[in-house]
């Protein structure tokens, strides 16, 4: 995960993304464009018995487009945290937090992603925080609890 910090009025700002996902999407995307692909420039070149016309290609690499962009969409979470809350995109939702609406950030033993501890037992996953991530997932965890500290001081 990319950690960037800036300043910004005497707090830290900090965004933070999946890094490893990315590396194992990117193959994972560029498979299968390359497999739809091939399939659609071989379906006209043996006899099948079956009539495959040029539109049935375009619609093959459509196809091929359409999940490798699929696979692409596990790259997009991201987490921006200031002094004032957390803002945290997920592969669909993105909502924002007030630091005074979350009681803390944890990342439980043998969980995929961090989350921020909500009032009556409830969470939030912060995907952008990942445990593949290893010690950047730390850094970030220990970031966002900078900022929710600095926050809820009385």
């Amino acid at each position: 995960m990319t950690e960037q910090s800036r300043s910004t009025g005497g707090s830290d700002a900090v965004v933070l993304r999946p890094r490893r996902v990315f590396w194992m999407s990117l193959p994972l995307a560029l498979l299968l464009l390359g497999v739809f692909t091939t399939v659609a420039v071989l379906l006209r070149s043996e006899d099948t018995g079956v009539i495959f016309q040029a539109s049935d290609q375009i619609a093959m690499i459509g196809v091929g487009v359409f999940l490798a962009a699929g696979a692409m969409l596990f790259t997009t979470p991201v987490v921006k945290a200031d002094a004032e809350g957390v803002h945290v995109r997920n592969i669909v939702v993105s909502r924002y937090f007030r630091w005074d609406e979350v009681l803390a950030i944890s990342f439980p033993d043998g969980a995929s992603f961090a989350r921020l501890e909500l009032p009556d037992y409830e969470y939030h996953s912060v995907m952008a925080i990942q445990a593949v991530d290893r010690d950047r997932a730390v850094s970030g965890v220990r970031s966002l609890r900078r900022l929710h500290a600095a926050a809820t001081r009385d």
